[in-house]
């Protein structure tokens, strides 16, 4: 009897235990937030999140002269702009959820002066120069 009561009792205090152990040792994923939601002001304000007038007619007239847009540059990042960009990615059989794509930005001569890209290959290429 005293031995019966000795495991009921060790038990429950075991099993009381195990909560509090748990709770101590939280496993959080690779990308959870470490406040528990709580984001600061700077966190929401990183990285660029519209495309400036003076890019968009840029990026306009070159999707004009590539017959992916008609008309003049409006100087603002449009609809009639963001569909023809995604003509140009998904011509070229590249994604077309985040426009516009770095690879639609170079082919449209409008990248890097020292990287050019070979459409066929889906590889950037850097130009031969003569030494």
């Amino acid at each position: 009897m005293r031995f019966g009561s000795f495991v009921l009792m060790s038990s429950l205090l075991l099993a009381s235990a195990s909560p509090t152990i748990a709770a101590m040792h939280t496993r959080r994923g690779p990308t959870s937030p470490r406040l528990f939601g709580k984001r600061s002001a700077r966190s929401r304000s990183q990285g660029q999140r519209t495309i400036d007038d003076e890019r968009a007619t840029q990026i306009q007239s070159a999707l004009i002269r590539s017959g992916y847009l008609s008309g003049q540059p409006s100087g603002h990042w449009d609809t009639a702009t963001q569909g023809a960009m995604e003509r140009l990615q998904a011509d070229n059989g590249w994604q077309t959820k985040l426009v516009p794509d770095s690879r639609a930005i170079i082919k449209l001569g409008l990248g890097s002066s020292t990287v050019s890209y070979d459409s066929h290959v889906n590889q950037p290429t850097t130009p031969h120069t003569a030494n």
